[in-house]
């Protein structure tokens, strides 16, 4: 699958030790858009890393995009958040969920490989989650009369008193109020 731009022998032992330890992942060729708008085929391992936070495993969506200049240069990492999540910028984070860590700033060919950057980015994740869940907005609800809406009749008792009889949406009796007219 790896076009022969790429260190071809190197490249794939990486991504077969990474794929060995990080099953949700998975190596697809695809459209890179780089920040000035220019487009390049390449190499992402697209998946999950399963990160602890809080004594609870959860799995954070990561894509790292491998240039044809690796191992000399570091991938270029993101967290891609599901519908469902929210991005959390911060010191690792950036806005557009790049991953900015020391490991990928201080990248040297031959010390650093795609494993050790996947296993630094489960410790980093878990003391500085990059995502949460998106909060759920609360039902809208019905203007508060509309909630309580009830039915009134005035209804007589066989000693000639009336009562006013207020009934729910069910039609179960709410209250009975007695009034001498």
């Amino acid at each position: 699958m790896l076009p022969k731009t790429y260190p071809r022998k190197h490249v794939a032992r990486e991504i077969y030790d990474a794929l060995t330890h990080f099953k949700s992942l998975v190596p697809l060729m695809d459209r890179y858009v780089y920040n000035d708008g220019n487009t390049k085929n390449l190499m992402s391992l697209t998946g999950t890393i399963p990160v602890m936070f809080e004594d609870q495993t959860y799995n954070i969506p990561v894509c790292l995009w491998i240039e044809e200049s690796y191992p000399q240069t570091a991938p270029i990492c993101f967290v891609r958040p599901t519908h469902e999540m929210m991005l959390i910028g911060g010191q690792y984070i950036s806005n557009s969920g790049e991953v900015v860590l020391p490991y990928l700033e201080e990248w040297k060919c031959g010390e650093c490989d795609l494993l050790s950057l996947l296993r630094v980015m489960v410790v980093v994740f878990g003391d500085f989650p990059p995502v949460c869940m998106q909060p759920h907005p609360e039902p809208e609800q019905a203007p508060c009369w509309l909630q309580f809406h009830k039915q009134a009749e005035v209804l007589s008792k066989t000693d000639g008193s009336m009562y006013l009889d207020l009934t729910c949406e069910d039609d179960l009796p709410f209250q009975e109020h007695e009034t001498n007219c």
